[in-house]
C-alpha cells in the first residue's frame, strides 16, 4: 500500500475519540472487532481512524484483505495513545472520588491548642468516614495560617480571635466560644476555689506567657480587665508552661480546648471576663473560593467535634 508522507509542521490537536478508536483497532486487528468492542458502527470507527491519519499526515494501518496491520507509524503511536487513555481513565476515577469526598486531598491548618483535642477528635471522625482522602495538616499561629489560606496552600484553617488577626476578609464558620482558665499550682491559695474568678485577682502574680508582651496573646484578657500582667517567664511550648506552673514559678492562661491535656499537679480556675466575650474559634475559608467535597466533609466533622467540647 502506498505510504502517505508525514508532515513536519505544527503538532495537530488530536481528538481522544480518534485515539480510542485507533487503540481498539490496533488491539483487535480489524475495524469490525473494534466496532463490536466500542458499540459503534464499522463505518464510524473507520471515520475516526481516517480523521486521525489525516491529522498526523500518514497511514497508521495497512488495510489487508482480512483485517488490518499497524504501520511503523502506528506502532510508534500505540504507547503514546495508551498513556493518554490511562491518564484520562485515572483522571475520571480521581474526579469521581473527589466528587464523592471518598478520595482526593485535604489540606488544613490549626493553631496549637486546637490540636490538643478539637482537631484530633474531628480528624478521627473524618478518617472513619473518608479513609482514602490524603490529609496534610499544618500547625501555626492564626495570622500565618490565614496567609497560607490566602495563598492557596490550605483548604481551610482553624483560627481564633487571639492575636487580633484581621478575620473580616474570610468566610468564617463559627465553631465555639472558648472560655479561659487560669492555671495555678496545686498548693495555690485559690486552688480549691469554686466558680469563676475575676482575672484581677492575679494582677500581682508572676505570669508565664509565650511572649514578653501581652498584646496579641491570651493575656489581652488582662489588659481588658485594666491591668498589665508581669510576664516573669517567656515559655512558648504548652507542656513546658505547665511545668513552670507546677513548680510554683507563676500562673498562666489556658484555653478550654487545652483543658483536657492539663497535668494533674496544677488546677484550673474559670476566668470571669465580663468586659469582653470569650475567645471565638472559627474554621476560616477564602470568601468566594469553592470548597472541595473533602473540605466540606471535614468542616462537618470539626463542627461535630466542637459541639462536644465542654462549655
Amino acid at each position: 500500500m502506498a505510504t502517505m508522507p508525514y508532515s513536519h509542521g505544527a503538532t495537530p490537536d488530536l481528538s481522544t475519540v480518534w485515539l480510542r478508536a485507533f487503540l481498539e483497532v490496533a488491539r483487535h486487528g480489524s475495524f469490525t472487532g473494534a466496532a463490536l468492542r466500542l458499540g459503534w458502527t464499522q463505518s464510524a470507527v473507520s471515520r475516526q481512524v481516517a480523521s486521525l491519519e489525516t491529522a498526523l499526515g500518514g497511514p497508521l494501518f495497512d488495510r489487508l484483505p482480512r483485517g488490518v496491520r499497524l504501520t511503523e507509524a502506528g506502532r510508534l503511536l500505540v504507547p503514546y495513545a495508551e498513556t493518554v487513555a490511562t491518564a484520562l481513565h485515572d483522571a475520571r476515577r480521581d474526579l469521581d472520588a473527589l466528587r464523592e469526598a471518598a478520595g482526593g486531598r485535604l489540606r488544613f491548618g490549626a493553631f496549637a491548642t486546637a490540636d490538643a483535642a478539637l482537631v484530633p477528635h474531628a480528624l478521627a471522625r473524618f478518617r472513619a468516614r473518608h479513609p482514602r482522602v490524603r490529609v496534610r495538616r499544618e500547625e501555626g499561629f492564626t495570622p500565618a495560617l490565614l496567609d497560607r489560606l490566602t495563598a492557596g496552600h490550605l483548604d481551610l484553617a482553624i483560627v481564633s480571635t487571639t492575636g487580633r488577626a484581621p478575620l473580616e476578609a474570610y468566610a468564617l464558620h463559627h465553631l465555639l466560644d472558648e472560655p479561659l482558665y487560669v492555671a495555678v499550682p496545686a498548693g495555690h491559695p485559690l486552688a480549691g476555689h469554686e466558680g469563676p474568678v475575676p482575672l484581677g485577682r492575679f494582677a500581682d502574680a508572676d505570669w508565664i506567657c509565650g511572649s514578653a508582651r501581652p498584646e496579641g496573646t491570651l493575656l489581652d484578657a488582662a489588659l481588658r480587665q485594666g491591668f498589665r500582667p508581669r510576664v516573669a517567664h517567656v515559655v512558648g511550648e504548652w507542656t513546658a508552661k505547665q511545668g513552670y506552673v507546677a513548680a510554683g514559678l507563676g500562673v498562666t492562661l489556658v484555653p478550654a480546648l487545652a483543658a483536657e491535656a492539663v497535668r494533674p499537679d496544677i488546677r484550673l480556675l474559670r476566668v470571669l471576663d465580663e468586659r469582653a466575650p470569650a475567645r471565638a474559634v472559627y474554621a476560616a475559608t477564602v470568601r468566594g473560593r469553592s470548597l472541595t467535597p473533602a473540605a466540606v466533609a471535614f468542616l462537618e466533622a470539626v463542627r461535630e467535634a466542637a459541639a462536644a467540647v465542654p462549655a
